[in-house]
Formats: structure tokens, sequence, C-alpha cells
């Protein structure tokens, strides 16, 4: 079956109206929320779950450095033990812990047959570490890595503020765009409206007509596509902030932000960069702590032992101590290899934080100028609004004067629409390029 033209427009008109009502339907039916930069980025640094599994690691680290605590702490530990037997060693052995041996016991007989003999001995045993160099600067070793942590935590926060601040920029930008796409459905309206008359007094084409009707459509599926990014952009800000999804958020109107930044330099003291510092050190102190099990170790233990032949007796108690220097002479070379091979390790550690550094030196000029392109754009494309404002509202009269046809007002409409969507844009280049620079130039807090 064939359609007129007529036809398809109304056709494909209806179709653009359907796909309107229905986003408008579920927007209705979806909650909107006025949000604020501010709300977004403390919901976000106190509910993010990368940010929590973050603080997690930086647990994590700490409860390690405890758990190092153990160099310094003694330790105990407490046995209890049933034995039998008729081994003559043994048996008599039984008879000395427990300190019931008699004359008689020497007999050679009962020595080399002593029969089954038990004992039930409890033992208390407590070890003191005296002197571990090696274990000390690996103790440290392991602090150097909370602070890694940390560092790493506040970096995080610093990349989601920056998210947080790119988001709503989004956010707003889309508004924009929606709040331009209607002023130019609402012109456009009225012209076809004053078009329509005009056809029916046989004054004007009815091309002029349908082609207003075509831009209508073409603005109206544009705005059902921006509703869309809005929910989409509104999801986003969701996962950042740990909120469940589906709510859709207005936002402050967009304004290029007061900033001057062209003197910035990336801080030595950035927390990425302090991360890398620290994981310089912790390898540095795991050499130390490898050169150190070169020397000798000093510990001291001690024990109580009881002995009895009855389960629930304790006739007889001893005790053990001492100390007990030890130390590893040789062990094939194993132990100069592993410093060779943290020591390669800590030299590229140092040329990868030197290189970040001027790769982040070097991405912060770049920035920097574009930062200075998105504010000369915003000039420039403020005047273009002004100008293609002026324009259209020219053409606009000559069109209800019959001088000018339907094509050349469109044109202008669209042509302004076109400038104001760029001057959304180039706001939004600005505070995001300000965002990104802020990011690049965050120092370390204490």
């Amino acid at each position: 079956m064939k359609y007129t033209r007529r036809q398809q427009l109304n056709r494909r008109a209806g179709l653009i109206a359907g796909m309107i009502l229905f986003v408008s339907a579920a927007m209705a039916q979806q909650p909107v929320v006025y949000l604020t930069l501010k709300e977004a980025t403390d919901s976000t640094l106190a509910n993010n779950r990368d940010l929590g599994l973050s603080r997690l690691d930086e647990k994590i680290a700490r409860a390690k450095t405890k758990e190092m605590d153990a160099i310094y702490l003694p330790q105990a530990d407490f046995s209890f033990t049933a034995l039998s037997s008729n081994n003559p060693l043994n048996a008599f052995g039984f008879k000395l812990q427990q300190q019931v041996v008699q004359q008689k016991d020497f007999n050679p007989d009962l020595l080399n047959k002593p029969g089954a003999s038990g004992d039930y001995s409890g033992r208390l045993q407590v070890k003191q570490p005296l002197l571990n160099m090696d274990l000390v600067y690996m103790r440290k070793a392991v602090a150097a890595q909370e602070g890694i942590y940390q560092m790493k935590t506040q970096r995080t926060t610093e990349y989601l503020t920056y998210e947080v601040k790119k988001g709503y920029l989004q956010l707003q930008l889309l508004y924009e765009a929606e709040k331009v796409l209607k002023e130019a459905l609402r012109s456009a309206n009225a012209m076809y409206t004053f078009t329509d008359n005009r056809v029916k007094e046989g004054l004007m084409q009815k091309s002029d007509a349908l082609n207003v009707q075509v831009w209508i459509h073409t603005v109206e599926t544009n705005l059902a596509e921006t509703a869309s990014n809005i929910r989409n952009a509104s999801d986003y800000l969701s996962l950042l902030m740990g909120r469940p999804y589906g709510t859709v958020y207005s936002a402050e109107p967009a304004k290029p932000e007061n900033t001057e930044l062209s003197g910035a330099s990336v801080p030595e003291n950035r927390a990425d960069f302090a991360a890398m510092k620290k994981a310089m050190e912790a390898s540095s102190l795991m050499i130390k702590s490898a050169e150190k099990s070169y020397l000798p170790r000093i510990n001291a233990f001690a024990s109580y032992q009881t002995n009895d032949y009855r389960l629930t007796g304790f006739g007889a108690g001893s005790y053990l101590a001492g100390l007990q220097l030890s130390w590893d002479i040789f062990k094939g070379n194993s132990t100069k290899n592993k410093i060779s091979t943290q020591q390669v390790e800590l030299s590229k550690l140092s040329g990868q934080l030197e290189n970040q550094q001027v790769q982040s030196q070097l991405e912060l000029n770049k920035t920097l100028r574009q930062l200075e392109d998105a504010r000369y754009k915003i000039r420039q494309q403020t005047a273009a609004v002004e100008n293609a404002t002026e324009a259209l509202r020219i053409l606009q009269d000559r069109y209800e004067q019959g001088l000018v046809n339907s094509t050349d007002v469109l044109q202008a409409q669209t042509q302004l629409s076109q400038q104001q969507l760029g001057k959304a844009q180039a706001v939004f280049s600005y505070n995001s390029t300000a965002a990104y620079i802020s990011f690049l130039t965050s120092t370390q807090k204490n």
C-alpha cells in the first residue's frame, strides 16, 4: 500500500508523538530530585563502593602492620601430653622426670624389662625475641605499605571528586540542550500556526507548512533523545553516589566558573606521587632487611614442665631457660641475589616516578592551553548567539511579510540552535577542563 507524502508525514508524526509520550510517561514515573554539586560530591565520598574498597585495603595494611608487632612481643603456648611406653630408656626417663626413682629401680632386670610405664606432662613454654634486625626493618617496610594505601585512598577520593563534577557538568549540558530544543520547538510551533493559516488563506504554499512540520518532528526527536540521555547521566551519578538507579536529577544552571589557573604546575607531593615514594621507601627498607639477615639473631626461651604417672597429679616440676644465638652464615648466595633483585626493582620504581611526573606536567600544559581555547570559544559563541538571534528575528519579520520562504527561516532557526548548543558545549568544556586541571594539581593532605 502506497502513502502520499502528506500521509507519510502524518504517519511519521504519529510515531514520533508516540515516542515522546512514552518517554514523558517514563519520566513521570521516575522522581525528579534537585541535586547540587556539593550534595553529589558529599554523597559520593560517603557511599561510593570503590572508595569503600580502597578504605578496606587501608585497614588491611594497618592490620598487617600490627601483625608484625609479634617481633617484639613474647609468645607462650601450653601443651598436655599423655604417654605410655615399655621402652627401657623411656620408662626410666619417665621416673626421672616424675622424681620417683628408688634404689630398686637400678635392678638390671627391671631396667631391661620395665613393663609398661605411663607419664602425664603439662608444659608451658615462653619465647621472647630479643634481637632480630632483619625483622625490625621488615616491620618498617610493612608500615610503609600502610602509607601507600593511605595515599591511594586519597587519590581515589580526588579522582571521584573530579568524576562527580564531570558527570554533574554533563547533566547541566543536557538540561541546557533541552532548554534550547524546547525554545526551538516553541518557535517552530508558532511558525507552523502562522504558516498553516496563511496556506488556508492562499497566501503561502503548502510546501512551506510541510517544511516547518518536518523541522518540528526533528526537534521532537532530539528532545526525546535528550530526555533519555538525562536519565543515563542521572543513573551514572547514582552509581557514583552509591544510590539505587531510577532517580532523575535536575541540576543547577550551568555557568562558566571564575578560574585562574594559568600558572598552575604539577605538585611533587601529589597523592599518587607520594604513594610511589612510599613504595620506594618500603622497597629500600626491604633491602635493608635482607642485608640485616647476615647478622646473628638472639632470642630467649623458657619452659616449665610437670610430670606424674597419674592423670590428675603433678608430682614433679622442672624448668628450662636459655638464650639462643643463631647465625645463617651462608645460604648459597640466595640473600645476595635477592638484594640485587630488590635494588633493580627500586631503580625501576624511581624511573617510573620520574616518568609519571614528566607525563603529568605535559598533560597539564596541554590542558591549560585547552582551558584558554575554551574561554575564547565561550566569547565567540556568545557573540555568535547574539548575531544568530538578530538574523532569525529579521528573517521572521520578512517571512511574515512574504519576502522570504520557510527554508530561509528554518535555516536561521537551525543556526541559532546550533550556536546556543555550541555555547553550552563551550561552557561545559571550560568547566570540565578546569576540573581536570584541579585533579592534576591536587596536593597531598597531611
